[in-house]
């Protein structure tokens, strides 16, 4: 079923809501907001490319969800409260003529949006190969937000929910493995409809020291939280989170790479002192998150794998890199 749209009718037809929360949302030349006073604004960008952050054939409802999930996520990191977005569509000839594809992908973005209050204001559509950038604005009392950069000694290091399932999904799906039906039923969510971790940033605001959303890998993610701390850590790989169905694999490399560095986990990393331990502890109770400590902050340069034993480990892994071939 095909039908021809033009650029506005586009975003008439697929994308124009009231813009409730701003002064003047879709169908002028910019949008206009207001910010409350002792506010500060957290802006955050990202492109998905077909074929580079997802499959051709991926569901559209489901790449809807994801496209504003992991901008979420970022929101979630900085413990920042998502208010407004805005999203350019670059479409292929084809995608353009298919309401369906549309109208799936337009509901599956705008359900993640009213979950969250976030109310799309403006963008742009465009033709060529499929692309899909997203901006996301968030609101967060003035100079409260959670950055990489203030980790301190001894802290320790907490993960949000399990790492590794989208990747181990991902290596299903470019038949890289082969995973059973109930293996890849509970994987494939974390790869297609990831789950940004927005109360839990927002409840950590004031209480851990630093932070940052895991979307290129744990290894990776946290080297740029050191990095940005001027601090090193070690982490204890038996204490990582995962699923007893990538356990399962772990006696494999490429399972192990999944752990480390596969990407795509949209959980949060965070450190805080020793004392808000009990604090933290009843903070997964109450929203039935899991918040894993898996290491500790140390001076000096670095990061540090242990195994069960307290022995250092050598791992390479790179993380996800958007320029890697």
């Amino acid at each position: 079923m095909a039908d021809t749209h033009s650029e506005f009718e586009i975003i008439d037809r697929y994308f124009n809501r009231p813009a409730s929360g701003a002064v003047l949302g879709i169908g002028d030349d910019a949008a206009l907001i207001t910010v409350p006073p002792q506010t500060e604004l957290a802006i955050s960008t990202d492109t998905l490319v077909c074929g580079k952050h997802f499959l051709a054939d991926t569901d559209p409802y489901q790449l809807g969800h994801k496209s504003l999930a992991v901008n979420l996520s970022d929101m979630a990191a900085m413990g920042a409260k998502p208010r407004w977005v805005l999203l350019a569509l670059t479409l292929p000839d084809h995608l353009a003529r298919h309401p369906t594809w549309l109208s799936e992908f337009s509901q599956g973005f705008g359900a993640l949006a009213a979950e969250h209050d976030v109310v799309l204001i403006g963008g742009d559509t465009t033709a060529g190969p499929l692309n899909i950038g997203v901006q996301i604005i968030g609101e967060v009392p003035a100079g409260r937000a959670l950055r990489r950069s203030g980790a301190k000694v001894e802290d320790d290091i907490w993960v949000s929910g399990q790492i590794g399932n989208a990747a181990l999904a991902l290596q299903h799906e470019l038949h890289q493995r082969t995973l059973a039906p109930d293996e890849i039923a509970h994987c494939l969510p974390a790869l297609l409809r990831p789950v940004p971790r927005i109360q839990l940033g927002q409840r950590l605001l004031g209480l851990a020291h630093s932070a940052i959303d895991i979307s290129d890998g744990l290894l990776a993610d946290l080297g740029h939280l050191l990095k940005a701390s001027r601090k090193s850590g070690y982490i204890t790989m038996a204490d990582i989170p995962c699923s007893g169905v990538l356990k399962k694999y772990l006696s494999d490399s490429a399972a192990v790479n999944c752990l480390l560095g596969g990407g795509d986990d949209y959980e949060l990393c965070f450190t805080a002192a020793k004392t808000k331990r009990p604090i933290i502890q009843q903070l997964a109770e109450e929203l039935a998150v899991p918040l894993t400590r898996i290491g500790e902050i140390q001076a000096g340069n670095g990061l540090i794998i242990k195994d069960a034993d307290g022995n250092a480990m050598t791992w390479e892994t790179r993380g996800y890199d958007h320029f890697s071939a």
